[in-house]
């Protein structure tokens, strides 16, 4: 910093070094005739105690440079009141002496020194907490105690039912669905002069497939990826292929065949239209390698001039460097990523296969590596290093004998080969044949992308039979289809929870840790509170499971990336399960709530005189339903929140830091408190004001998850910057919900306001 220092009547300009977390020595100065000493930075404060730093450990995940798993401090308190004593200090185990908290905030660079944050707030941490456990208790009473408001809507609901029995007046809803499909044409590739077409590279390729039978045996290898989570092959092959084409398979072959097939021949496969580009943000890059705007496949050679020269590299410099990217060069990074993972995997770089014995790391490199470093004196087992050098080729060469013979005997021999040596010298990493096998199962059914289908229809049919009940609801047939796409529904929910428990056991933590979980988790919230609550009323479970197929369809877009990862060391923690597990989980009774607003505004405008006291019922009992969503949601956030600030205090020694997750959590909270509230204030009573401030209050959850997740930087953002919402289709969702909100308002006006 730079001061302005004035004494009798003299000003000296004085530069001073310092900062956050610095001290440094004081600076002196003589200024109109006095002797001046100034410091900048940190308060020092003194220690009762004294900590003596013995070891920092900065643990990687398996075969990574920069991805740590975790990073401790090995401690000795010197205390001259108490015993000395040794103590680790890592993320989310803290040192806790003499009323002094220890955090592992960070490290230096040469990982050999440690920086750890110190809180001193003992009894105020005690009676927090306290205070956080009678809030946790207040709030949760709410839902269960007698006299409450919620205890009171719940008795209106049950009331309703009563008089819907008792009422035959039929209503007449129209409904009509509209649906769009996209043409997919045969030629996903294009062919330049001297270039082999398509068909032609499809013919070869079905010519020298290797059989789904033996590939599958392939899939079961364990590989290390880049990032260093051990998977099975079929994993790492189901991930590159979905990366490169955004598909699952390509043509009629499946990811292990396919990535047999690249090692097999690599010549070939840069002739693949395999590479992925998007409609319309991917023109430019079209233009630039010369290929039709047409074309949503390119070829690796495409970007590639006849001279080897990489026709993207004079443009990715600037892309890389940008802190905020724009569109173009966002697109032109995410192709680059693409080429080179095609390129790497054809040369067989991906494939780390074996792993480096006795190495503190866990690393495990491919044969290519071997080969190009200097591994023969780092591996004393002569045999083994010659096995890492050619025993992948030789499988090879062995399956593609056995292609001619239809003898696969001697190739699966060569895998099992590999299998030993990857139990006997990578044990530590090694991954459990129950693992590898419910991995394989996971990915072969892939069952959060059928749920969206399924749930679809079976809501989609509930809602219409639901419908057709309010003509004839004493006819036995409909009721016992209704009955049995309830318990449709019920089982798709519990083929949900296994899914999740699967992905669970799969990856070693609880999956609500990225984007992709946390959508699947929000869906199976959803369906949970649609459930509890669509033992009230049967048209809440029908609309619950469309909203449910809707998120999971979401989570499969192209942005979403379905793939396992490691966890950061901040979420390596159980407050994953608590803290995590409430918030997220409390976005689904919001979004019920805002499900059940829609339907409501659509039962309004088609009210009429004669269906209008049906019609009220069952606004009435949508609206109840719907602040019971919404009070259970509010609460959930409350706590969830709440335990955030607990988690936050035990990882860095603060409750709150004005993250963008934090504060707009709080803005949620703030929304639907007054949303929930409303009746207290006479001018803003009604179910029309309700129902539509349940729609347009959800944008604030939105926004929590969306905005923070994938628009602003901070703690939780899954991916700054990849804006994944236009602002054109945010404002065409305002209007949409302000036309049903008018035509809804103009009934509710006409037959119900009083």
């Amino acid at each position: 910093v730079q001061l302005e220092v004035t004494a009798n009547n003299e000003t000296k300009v004085v530069n001073l070094l310092g900062g956050k977390g610095s001290y440094n020595g004081f600076e002196e100065v003589n200024v109109g005739g006095l002797d001046i000493s100034l410091q900048y930075g940190s308060r020092v404060m003194e220690l009762p105690f004294k900590i003596k730093l013995n070891d920092f450990i900065a643990e990687k995940y398996p075969g990574t440079e920069n991805s740590y798993a975790s990073y401790e401090s090995k401690v000795t308190v010197i205390d001259e009141e108490s015993e000395d004593f040794d103590y680790h200090i890592y993320m989310n185990n803290i040192l806790d002496h003499r009323g002094y908290r220890f955090f592992q905030a960070s490290f230096d660079p040469d990982e050999k020194g440690t920086i750890l944050s110190i809180n001193h707030d003992r009894w105020g941490t005690y009676i927090t907490y306290f205070g956080y456990m009678l809030l946790y208790f207040g709030l949760m009473a709410i839902m269960f105690a007698k006299h409450t408001r919620f205890d009171d809507l719940r008795k209106q609901l049950n009331k309703i039912k009563v008089k819907k029995a008792k009422l035959t007046t039929a209503i007449l809803l129209f409904l009509s669905i509209s649906a769009f499909a996209q043409e997919h044409s045969p030629n996903d590739g294009h062919a330049h002069s001297q270039q082999p077409s398509k068909a032609q590279i499809d013919s070869i390729l079905r010519a020298n497939i290797t059989p789904k039978a033996h590939a599958d045996k392939f899939g079961e290898l364990v590989i290390q990826d880049f990032g260093g989570r051990m998977m099975p092959m079929n994993t790492f092959a189901s991930e590159t292929l979905r990366k490169l084409s955004k598909s699952d398979v390509y043509e009629e072959f499946d990811a292990n065949q396919v990535l047999l097939s690249m090692q097999e021949s690599p010549l070939l496969w840069y002739n693949v239209p395999v590479i992925y580009l998007k409609p319309k943000k991917g023109d430019s890059i079209r233009s630039l390698i010369g290929v039709d705007k047409s074309e949503k496949y390119v070829r690796l050679v495409d970007f590639f001039s006849p001279m080897g020269q990489y026709k993207l590299a004079p443009y990715l410099e600037d892309a890389y460097k940008a802190q905020v990217p724009n569109g173009f060069q966002k697109e032109f990074k995410e192709i680059d990523q693409r080429v080179n993972l095609l390129y790497n995997t054809i040369e067989g770089r991906s494939l780390k296969l074996f792993p480096l014995p006795e190495d503190e790391n866990n690393k495990w490199i491919s044969s290519i590596e071997f080969r190009e470093g200097n591994y023969r004196d780092v591996i004393k087992d002569s045999l083994y290093s010659n096995f890492i050098n050619n025993g992948f080729n030789a499988y090879l060469v062995t399956l593609n004998n056995a292609k001619q013979t239809g003898d696969f005997s001697r190739a699966e021999n060569l895998l099992e080969g590999i299998t030993k040596t990857q139990r006997k010298y990578g044990a530590d990493v090694m991954l459990s044949q129950d693992k590898i096998n419910a991995e394989i199962l996971y990915n072969k059914y892939d069952i959060f992308k059928k749920l969206f289908s399924w749930y679809l229809y079976a809501g989609t049919i509930l809602f219409l039979l639901l419908i057709v009940q309010i003509f004839k609801t004493t006819n036995k047939l409909l009721n016992g289809s209704i009955t049995f796409f309830k318990g449709v529904l019920i089982t798709l929910f519990v083929i949900h929870t296994l899914g999740l428990v699967a992905r669970w056991y799969i990856s070693g933590h609880a999956p609500w840790s990225d984007a992709y979980e946390s959508m699947i988790y929000v869906a199976w919230a959803t369906m949970l509170f649609g459930l509890l609550f669509g033992r009230k009323s049967d048209l809440t479970m029908a609309s619950t499971a469309f909203v449910t197929a809707i998120i999971l369809m979401v989570a499969h877009w192209n942005w979403m990336d379905p793939a396992i990862a490691n966890l950061q060391p901040v979420l390596n923690s159980y407050w994953l399960m608590i803290h995590v597990a409430v918030i997220v989980a409390s976005y689904g009774p919001f979004t019920l709530g805002m499900i059940l607003g829609l339907v409501v505004l659509l039962l309004m405008i088609f009210t009429s005189k004669k269906n209008k006291d049906r019609m009220l019922l069952n606004i009435k009992e949508l609206t109840i339903i719907n602040e019971l969503s919404l009070t259970v949601g509010l609460v959930m956030l409350t706590i969830g929140n709440f335990l955030g600030g607990m988690w936050a205090n035990e990882s860095w020694g603060r409750y709150w830091g004005w993250d963008p997750k934090e504060t707009w959590a709080l803005i949620s909270i703030i929304v639907y408190a007054f949303v929930i509230h409303m009746r207290l204030v006479p001018g803003l009573r009604g179910r029309w004001l309700f129902n539509f401030m349940s729609i347009l209050a959800f944008g604030s959850i939105m926004m929590t998850y969306f905005g923070v997740n994938f628009y602003l930087s901070g703690l939780h953002s899954y991916a700054s910057g990849d804006q994944i919402l236009s602002f054109q289709f945010i404002a065409i969702t305002l209007v949409i919900i302000a036309i049903v909100g008018y035509l809804a308002y103009r009934k509710y006006a006409m037959y119900y306001k009083k």
